[in-house]
């Protein structure tokens, strides 16, 4: 697919781009409305794909813990059945809240062996609707400072759970990967922190970092792409401990398998495989 198409709905969903703009320069792009209107389902989620485990081992739920003063938040919660003390990590959705695709991650997760908590971070306001385009415009209501202590205290809920080792990771996609990154300054109990193609913390704030990190972007990425050189070297300078992925022809949300025209098998996998052996090493 061509590219410029690929970055015209990467703006539309960071963006405030409307959807009859982004139908508008779609169709300018392919030459017809009837084109860009076909190339829909290649662009948008389809979450008839997002099921992926299927495992009669795991025990999965919703809950609700306290978050921020006055708030209840919602979660997806993962585990084996296993009874052993596990490591828990938050998984952390991209700007269209928690959803089918983020549910299997949670429990690709929990069947790796950890605990899996899912937040829900629209739950200030009703957690997240159906349609992705409101869930969008939603993430714009959210207060940043009440959604980090929100997050923060899922943390909390990991560690001080019943079935938890008391070790914590994170992982996030687009907007969750740029959370993990402040929750890995605002942590430092956090032992393990992994993003995915998300906007990176601020320098002046990377020498607070304690957890070791794993950073994974696509190189067609070119807007995430733009922060790795200045956080890269605040790292080096702050003795971060930390390891960063570019891959190559692999675009924003490669990871993201609900998403035909973004999806890369290779790049997830390889990514994905990089994520357990750090959980294993951090958090068992």
């Amino acid at each position: 697919m061509d590219q410029r198409i690929i970055n015209l709905f990467d703006e539309y969903t960071h963006a405030p781009l409307t959807r009859k703009e982004f139908i508008a320069r779609l169709a300018k792009l392919t030459g017809s409305l009837t084109l860009a209107m076909s190339l829909l389902p290649l662009l948008e989620n389809n979450y008839a794909q997002a099921a992926t485990v299927d495992d009669k081992n795991l025990q999965t739920e919703d809950i609700s813990y306290a978050g921020a003063a006055g708030v209840t938040m919602k979660g997806f919660l993962a585990q084996p059945k296993n009874g052993k003390k596990l490591g828990g990590v938050l998984v952390i959705h991209e700007n269209r809240g928690l959803n089918p695709h983020i549910r299997d991650v949670a429990m690709r997760v929990a069947q790796a062996g950890y605990l899996a908590l899912a937040p829900d971070a629209l739950s200030p306001h009703g957690g997240t609707p159906a349609n992705e385009d409101e869930a969008r415009a939603m993430f714009s209501k959210l207060d940043a400072q009440q959604n980090l202590t929100n997050f923060l205290k899922g943390l909390e809920y990991l560690q001080k759970h019943k079935n938890g080792n008391g070790k914590t990771g994170a992982v996030g996609f687009c907007w969750g990967g740029a959370l993990v990154g402040q929750l890995a300054v605002h942590s430092p109990e956090l032992d393990a922190a992994v993003a995915y193609y998300g906007r990176q913390p601020e320098a002046a704030d990377v020498p607070k970092i304690k957890a070791e990190m794993l950073l994974h972007y696509g190189g067609l990425d070119e807007r995430v792409n733009a922060g790795i050189p200045a956080f890269e070297q605040a790292l080096k300078a702050a003795n971060v401990k930390y390891q960063l992925y570019v891959y190559e022809g692999a675009n924003h949300a490669f990871n993201n398998n609900t998403s035909p025209a973004r999806y890369n098998e290779a790049a997830a996998q390889l990514a994905w495989d990089r994520t357990l052996e750090l959980f294993k090493r951090k958090l068992s």
